[in-house]
């Protein structure tokens, strides 16, 4: 009897079956299950099925559990079930491929059709089969871009992945980022590249994230925020000394680089006593190109965590993050060698104000530290150099910041005082100006529904369990049933009009929206950035330091278009080249 040619697969599809050999070419194993030709192949399907199944339900993602479920058993199908059939060489192949083509296949098949529970939400086609379409997609840097673009095609919901949807709907942050929100997505496993990943940042626990961020709530205290004061002034007053040293040369200075260095100095100071002298020396352990170079990597991989993971496993690519982790031990030890005179975050992180039962372990209080100046540096470096392309390319915000630095602060007096910038209107309209339009985390802080937490409505949406969820803040900045008009420019008026210290003059029948709720710059709920009171009293301490005693200007001939264009996102956004000419202003008369 012959035997067909092919066997049924998901439907109408079908899998060709190879010609089996000679039987008595190859003796089959004792242990070899007896099953005719049709029969062997068609269990090597079932298999493969079943596996599937086992991924769709579980979605593991550690690297043993694929050798389990991966490899083991088209090998054992190998052996046991085709090996009457086929030569070893030829029943391993065939297995491994008829293993991972029902896998896929059937991956893909459910992913596209109509019964997968994101079914009904739209986005691009090819979006729903794999998450590494979105990788490729925004692996320009440009992802906050990108995901307004589909916000703007598709709506207020946008399937990104086979299990992600992004939300564009103020109504969702609460349900999503608030204090009974959902927990962390998975895509801190694949940007740290490690299944075990212990940054506070990228917790999954909700419990576990609570008592860790303890000692972070202690050491952005208001308390002490005062005893840090003392390092961003002395820091303050050397970026002021960089900004003129380039003034005495007649050279334009790198404004970005500038603050970078300054936060980057101002971050190792605060969170391990010292240790960083950027500003003086330059960035002589290319520190910066290491850490953007890590987060464009880590921007890839947050979306194909098990990739991350893969990949953690090759030492040429997990160098970057392998640096920046042996990086925060070395601080680590220094700190516990030398110790400290002043109350740093070190003291908070490692208990030594005893708040906690026990103090945590060396390598934790690393790893956190690790992130303190990583997260730190970078996002406070951003939004100074934002804030400042946005003063200079706006003559008449900068007019009216310098006239209202010098009401508060005339000649002579303490600019540094933060006892009164929080009484400063234009200041902080210029900084959350700043922030609306460029906010330093643009495509938000991905949280995930679970088998436990089980499907949430988040505003009028139903969200499946184990499903992903993203709120890009850039997208929610602007959107102009949020902040209007003006929504895409740079507008701090819209600040004092809201606070009712302003009247709004538009035009006939235009209307004035101001959504504070929507106004995202450091997320929201438990889980956001802990620094936030210590950023703003650095922002303000800084713009107000700098306008006083420092006259700035854009640098002839270049273009301020290419700005918007070179600014990428690689978790946070990167910072372009920004050339400003400085010249001292005049200083009080003695």
């Amino acid at each position: 009897m012959t035997s067909p040619s092919a066997i049924p697969f998901l439907g109408n599809l079908s899998l060709p079956i190879p010609p089996a050999m000679d039987a008595l070419s190859a003796p089959a194993p004792r242990w070899a299950l007896q099953l005719a030709h049709q029969d062997a192949l068609a269990l090597s399907v079932g298999v493969g099925t079943v596996v599937y199944l086992i991924f769709k339900r579980f979605e593991p993602v550690l690297v043993y559990q694929h050798f389990w479920l991966l490899v083991v058993p088209p090998a054992l199908v190998a052996a046991c079930v085709l090996s009457p059939h086929y030569a070893p060489a030829r029943a391993a192949l065939i297995a491994f491929g008829v293993h991972y083509a029902t896998i896929a296949g059937t991956t893909l098949f459910y992913r596209a059709g109509p019964w997968h529970p994101l079914a009904q939400y739209p986005g691009p086609y090819v979006y729903r089969l794999s998450k590494i379409a979105l990788a490729w997609r925004t692996s320009d840097g440009k992802q906050f871009v990108h995901l307004r673009r589909l916000h703007d095609r598709y709506g207020d919901i946008v399937r990104i992945g086979p299990n992600e949807v992004s939300i564009r709907d103020s109504s969702a942050i609460i349900p999503v980022l608030g204090t009974n929100g959902l927990p962390k997505g998975p895509h801190w496993a694949g940007r740290n590249m490690t299944d075990s990943a212990q940054q506070l940042v990228s917790l999954v626990d909700i419990r576990e994230h609570a008592r860790r961020r303890r000692p972070w709530n202690r050491a952005f205290s208001v308390p002490a925020l005062k005893e840090y004061e003392e390092y961003i002034a002395r820091r303050a007053e050397q970026l002021v000394e960089l900004f003129a040293a380039h003034a005495r040369e007649g050279k334009p200075a790198n404004a970005g680089k500038c603050v970078g260095s300054f936060t980057y100095d101002l971050m190792s100071d605060m969170a391990f006593g010292g240790g960083s002298e950027q500003m003086r020396d330059g960035d002589k352990d290319s520190v910066w190109a290491l850490m953007e170079q890590g987060l464009a990597a880590s921007q890839v991989m947050g979306h194909c965590p098990w990739l991350g993971i893969y990949l953690g496993y090759v030492p040429f690519a997990a160098r970057l993050m392998k640096q920046l982790l042996d990086y925060g031990e070395e601080r680590v030890l220094a700190r516990v060698k030398n110790g400290s005179l002043k109350r740093d975050i070190f003291y908070y992180l490692n208990n030594e104000d005893g708040a906690e039962k026990e103090a945590p372990p060396l390598s934790t209080v690393a790893i956190d530290g690790a992130l303190a100046i990583v997260a730190g540096s970078d996002t406070s470096s951003c939004v100074l150099a934002h804030a400042l392309y946005c003063v200079l390319t706006h003559p008449d915000v900068y007019k009216r910041l310098q006239t209202e630095v010098d009401a508060f602060f005339p000649p002579g007096e303490n600019a540094l005082d933060t006892a009164r910038h929080a009484d400063m209107p234009w200041l902080n309209a210029v900084i959350n100006e700043t922030m609306r339009v460029y906010p330093p985390l643009p495509s938000g802080s991905q949280r995930a529904t679970t088998r436990e937490t089980g499907g949430r409505m988040v505003g009028p949406y139903y969200i499946p369990p184990e499903t992903t969820v993203n709120i890009p803040f850039y997208v929610l900045h602007h959107d102009p049933r949020n902040f209007s008009p003006k929504t895409d420019s740079f507008w701090p008026d819209r600040w004092l009009i809201a606070s009712s210290e302003q009247k709004f003059k538009g035009a006939p029948g235009e209307e004035f929206v101001h959504n504070t709720a929507a106004f995202l710059p450091f997320s929201y709920g438990p889980a956001n950035c802990v620094g936030k009171g210590l950023a703003m009293q650095e922002l303000r301490m800084v713009l107000c330091l700098l306008v006083q005693k420092l006259h700035l200007r854009l640098a002839d001939g270049w273009d301020p278009k290419v700005y918007d264009e070179q600014i990428l996102e690689w978790l946070v956004m990167i910072k372009p080249y920004l050339p400003v000419v400085v010249e001292r202003r005049p200083g009080p008369v003695h």
